[in-house]
């Protein structure tokens, strides 16, 4: 078999480096799919330093890829050769266990990442179980859209998994890689759509995105205005945050969701949710099912991620300017296959 071509990192923190590995035979349930768009995620960043602490090396990051299948095992389905498909965040699940059976794959012990224990999508080629690559509809261009494989659906499942209604007040910290979708996804849904930021020159552009109001994070006096006024506060960012603050801001039964990776514990009295009955949750990506929801209700609403583009073998430059917070605001790579060039 032809070697897969990829960028893969040697060691935590080091600069990717042209590699090739053989995957041998093609799973039964596996599909192939020859890479054309794939997008960085801080979460590759976060492998690449190994922040959670179970990266293995060589370390091919890359996990909202775009592209077309290219094989089939004997036993996929869902999908043919030569279709435009989708792979974000997971990559294969078990399917026979509660969480499984129950539609709720993203949530199963066995789940594997498709850059956890595998290579990803920095490459010509990558493999998942048929359940985990997903047809795109028409309506979304492939260039674009691989970034609402993770992110998007991120910040999606909230509004489904928690039945939040057209009519909900919703708030949106962190206007970044995540918050520019939330808010997209929070104003097509329906909601009057408020957007926290710590930079007030990011006003016009939130309100671009769909904040109906804008609140920078450091006025005090606003936040304290705003008490009891959310239904739903989605915080994607992974810094500490105000939560006592944010609770004070939610309406009776309001939830205060959290999708960003925040590494310290989150320290919340528990009178802060007792009185009005508050709740304070997490997800991480979806389901199958949601991540088919929430494709088809992109590509009727419209919904895209704001993107910058490099050629793969840029791959470096891209990781650098993603590190250095100068994303505006998901960076994809244009599968260039030439891994025998510098980065």
């Amino acid at each position: 078999m032809t070697p897969y071509r990829a960028w893969a990192a040697p060691a935590p923190g080091a600069a990717l480096e042209p590699f090739e590995y053989d995957p041998g035979p093609l799973g039964a349930e596996e599909v192939e799919i020859t890479v054309e768009h794939c997008g960085i995620c801080h979460s590759d960043l976060s492998m690449l330093d190994n922040e959670w602490g179970f990266t293995a090396y060589p370390f091919v990051p890359g996990h909202e890829v775009v592209g077309r299948v290219t094989a089939l095992g004997t036993h996929a389905k869902g999908v043919v050769l030569g279709q435009r498909v989708g792979l974000g965040w997971n990559a294969s699940s078990c399917l026979h266990c509660d969480a499984c059976l129950a539609g709720n794959q993203q949530l199963c012990r066995e789940v594997q990442p498709t850059i956890g224990g595998r290579h990803g999508g920095f490459a010509d080629k990558v493999r998942a179980h048929w359940v985990w690559v997903m047809p795109l509809p028409d309506g979304l261009d492939p260039a674009e859209c691989g970034p609402l494989l993770c992110g998007g659906i991120t910040v999606f499942s909230p509004l489904r998994e928690l039945g939040i209604p057209p009519t909900a007040r919703v708030a949106v910290v962190g206007i970044g890689g995540l918050g520019h979708m939330a808010l997209k996804f929070c104003r097509a849904w329906g909601c009057e759509v408020t957007a926290f930021t710590t930079s007030a020159s990011k006003e016009e552009e939130a309100r671009a995105f769909g904040a109906h109001h804008v609140v920078t994070t450091g006025d005090a006096a606003a936040l304290q205005a705003l008490a009891g006024h959310f239904d739903l506060i989605i915080d994607t960012v992974n810094v500490p945050l105000d939560w006592n603050g944010l609770l004070a801001a939610l309406a009776p039964k309001g939830k205060l969701h959290v999708v960003g990776a925040v590494l310290e514990p989150i320290a919340v009295p528990a009178f802060s949710l007792i009185m009005g009955q508050k709740s304070l949750s997490g997800s991480p990506t979806g389901s199958r099912g949601a991540l088919d929801s929430m494709l088809g209700f992109a590509a009727r609403h419209g919904v895209a991620p704001k993107t910058e583009h490099f050629p793969m073998r840029r791959v470096n430059e891209a990781l650098d300017h993603l590190r250095a917070g100068k994303a505006r605001y998901r960076i994809v790579l244009d599968a260039d296959f030439d891994c025998t060039r510098t980065a």
